[in-house]
């Protein structure tokens, strides 16, 4: 593993196993940290708008652009994006950011919220709490996929299964001839922030990579289905087209740590920017509560 650091310390990128990851370090270097996951479409800069007030709190974050988003991390082939080597990635940007044995609080939205819930799952030693946001448990997701009209919701996680034809639609698409169909995708988003972000996906060479997270989940490992023991905090909202709420219903018996539950009303899918004040209060009060230690522990 490897990590490349800024001359005013800041780490810059991390690597694991050949593949480097660009990384966005922000907040008081002796803060603790908060590692910050994104979703798709999205990169890093999704938290913009969040990160400045959980700085303005003492904490730093580390916001990673994950497998697929960073250039000089696209593996190729869909297996390379299963969640077993997704976790073990923000694995290894802990072990860069601080000696071995420190915890971290982690923070998740969409994929990247998956991503958090099986890392806590399958490393409460590096997590020192959990804050999902828009989805749940992915045992609980999978219990209203099967129990609930979120197998309808779900409609484009399996269009996402076909081979090179989703690329060939997302590149072919023309938001400005759809707008109606763009501000129903957004979800609370503009149709212009939705756009630039699949732009930006398309642009940057990422649009397959990205799709491949999607086309790995048939190689989903036990350990997603693994209870969450540390503290968790979920944030879902009730105009997600995306996510019913039978999922988050049932996530609170895939917890046995403290728990706690936030509905955003009147929130699309887009929680980071659409609700980063509301977030960054409930953060307050969740992190707060579970001061770290000098060895980084609660």
């Amino acid at each position: 593993m490897t990590a490349r650091r800024g001359v005013d310390g800041r780490l810059t990128s991390f690597g694991r196993d050949g593949l480097v990851f660009d990384v966005v370090d922000q907040g008081p270097l002796d803060g603790e940290i908060v590692v910050l996951l994104h979703g798709f479409p999205q990169t890093a800069s999704s938290w913009d708008l969040l990160a400045p007030r959980l700085h303005a709190s003492g904490y730093r974050t580390l916001a990673p652009d994950q497998r697929g988003y960073s250039p000089r991390a696209r593996p190729r082939g869909r297996f390379s994006y299963r969640m077993s080597q997704l976790t073990k990635d923000v694995v290894a940007l802990i072990e860069a950011a601080e000696p071995p044995g420190r915890k971290v609080h982690v923070v998740g939205h969409d994929w990247g919220a998956a991503v958090a819930w099986t890392l806590a799952a399958s490393r409460p030693d590096v997590v020192a709490t959990l804050t999902a946001l828009s989805v749940p448990h992915p045992a609980a997701f999978m219990r209203a996929l099967f129990t609930s009209r979120q197998f309808l919701m779900s409609w484009y996680m399996f269009a996402f299964q076909l081979p090179w034809i989703p690329e060939l639609l997302i590149r072919r698409f023309d938001p400005s001839a759809a707008p109606r169909v763009m501000e129903r995708m957004a979800a609370g988003q503009t149709a212009a922030n939705l756009s630039r972000d699949m732009e930006s996906l398309v642009a940057s060479g990422a649009l397959t990579p990205a799709l491949n997270w999607y086309r790995a989940m048939p190689f989903s490992t036990p350990s997603q289905l693994t209870k969450v023991t540390v503290p968790t905090l979920f944030i879902n909202s009730d105009s997600d087209p995306a996510l019913g709420r039978t999922g988050g219903e049932h996530t609170r018996g895939f917890v046995t740590g403290p728990y706690t539950c936030h509905t955003l009303t009147g929130i699309g899918h887009w929680i980071p920017e659409q609700a980063a004040p509301e977030v960054a209060e409930l953060l307050h009060i969740h992190l707060s509560s579970r001061l770290l230690g000098p060895e980084g522990r609660p």
